[in-house]
């Protein structure tokens, strides 16, 4: 990516932090209410080691989750394109599994999977990442051009080569499209189900405590240290992008 495109979201960020700190001092808005980006900085730098520890422990438990439910999303796709009768009955029990709400889910799975077991935490996450990737891998696998689908069965293509020479190469976009919006699913997920229990030293009951104790620039340090992690995260899957698809039209027009 050439540098230039970096200029503007660069100084959009500065902005924003500039005027959010003109407002707070302007007005003298309450750190209870919103804290000022200096304030959040100064509590970001002293509690370094604690919020990037338990930051850690999140992450932890969101790359689990995200794993499990990347892996039953794909497989579950593969099927779906495979078999029109396991699609009819899997894409409404998906649906209504991406629209149960994660205030219910995850008190539920707690109890399943222990209070404080980080696997209650990363099935949380795993619900929640599984249907957009299910769906748009779904989407890339069946969505194959027609034409191309005739020119290999007319070669006596397998349905193996098939599935490797088109429909693979056809559903990457889609999937690295869902692959964008799982990753910051997952640290969301992972830090909501902890707000409903379970260890200490982890970013949702931090953030928890913190607030009760009406230290809120130590809760907004630990939503930076969240915001950091979910940064690279889609950093690495932007790379990972470009690594197995730099034949896109996309790609392309970035370079």
């Amino acid at each position: 990516m050439s540098s230039r495109r970096l200029i503007p979201p660069v100084l959009a960020f500065a902005g924003v932090i500039g005027l959010w700190e003109a407002v707070v001092r302007l007005f003298d808005i309450q750190a209870f209410i919103l804290p000022a980006p200096s304030a959040i900085w100064t509590a970001f730098i002293e509690t370094w080691e604690i919020v990037w520890s338990y930051g850690f422990r999140t992450l932890m438990e969101a790359l689990g989750g995200l794993l499990g439910g990347t892996v039953a999303g794909v497989l579950i796709a593969g099927a779906v394109a495979r078999w029109s009768t396991i699609r009819l009955g899997a894409m409404p029990f998906s649906a209504a599994v991406n629209a149960m709400p994660i205030v219910a889910t995850a008190p539920i799975l707690n109890q399943l999977f222990g209070l404080t077991s980080p696997v209650s935490k990363m099935a949380v996450v795993a619900v929640m990442v599984f249907f957009p990737v299910m769906a748009n891998t779904a989407r890339g696998l069946a969505e194959v051009d027609p034409s191309e689908l005739e020119l290999m069965r007319a070669m006596a293509a397998s349905p193996f080569t098939i599935l490797r020479r088109v429909r693979i190469p056809n559903a990457l976009p889609f999937f690295f499209s869902a692959m964008k919006v799982a990753v910051p699913l997952s640290l969301i997920g992972a830090i909501i189900a902890e707000y409903f229990g379970g260890p200490q030293d982890v970013l949702g009951q931090y953030i928890t405590n913190r607030a009760q104790l009406f230290q809120f620039p130590d809760a907004w340090a630990a939503i930076l240290v969240a915001s950091l992690l979910g940064i690279g995260m889609y950093s690495i899957v932007l790379l990972a992008e470009r690594l197995f698809m730099p034949w896109h039209v996309s790609l392309r027009l970035q370079a």
